[in-house]
């Protein structure tokens, strides 16, 4: 599959990550859920690959993504979030035309991006992985409704670096959550164009 959702996940809630400075990490982790200073009025991005955010936020290393934070969500809200969601680019064939895709953007209160998963190494692989922009209406659901757990894993961060510097990939790799592919129902993964 070109475009697939790989997460970890339960028959209720599914864990995506996100990565914050200490101001707006610390606190959410110890209420167990987001809390000011984070924005309900800011689009906020969720990834379900950890390999993909380790890409993004350069192995917790850039400023203001200094904390990884493995966030479980309810599966119902994620799912609430695919199925209202539009793709952030236009995909000819599936949108009708570009005017119908660009009004589909702006009145959605989510939005897909898929992007080239990662390896160990964080190399592009030759399949895409999920991105989701949360705006709107989907952010006060996220942080009060969703959320049903937050934890902060950046310690795992530096352990998987350090096995990697020693070119030992197997044990780096045995400490990557487990995702697996994630079952999507079949108009929710026609409408974010995944397969």
């Amino acid at each position: 599959m070109r475009r697939q959702i790989r997460a970890v996940y339960d028959d209720d809630t599914v864990t995506v990550y996100q990565t914050y400075s200490p101001a707006i990490a610390v606190p959410a982790v110890r209420a167990g859920r987001f809390v000011p200073p984070f924005k309900l009025d800011r689009m906020t991005w969720i990834k379900p690959s950890f390999l993909w955010m380790m890409y993004r936020c350069g192995w917790a290393a850039k400023p203001g993504q200094e904390h990884v934070l493995a966030v479980s969500i309810t599966r119902a809200g994620f799912e609430w979030a695919l199925a209202n969601a539009a793709l952030s680019h236009y995909e000819r064939g599936l949108h009708p035309d570009r005017v119908t895709w660009q009004r589909e953007l702006k009145r959605a209160p989510t939005r897909v991006q898929w992007d080239p998963e990662r390896d160990l190494r964080l190399r592009e692989l030759p399949y895409r992985s999920l991105q989701l922009g949360l705006g709107g209406a989907a952010v006060p659901l996220y942080a009060d409704e969703w959320t049903t757990a937050i934890t902060d894993v950046t310690g795992l961060v530096p352990e998987i670096r350090g096995y990697l510097d020693d070119n030992d990939e197997t044990r780096a790799a045995a400490l990557l959550p487990p995702e697996r592919p994630y079952p999507l129902p079949e108009p929710i993964a026609a409408r974010i164009n995944a397969g």
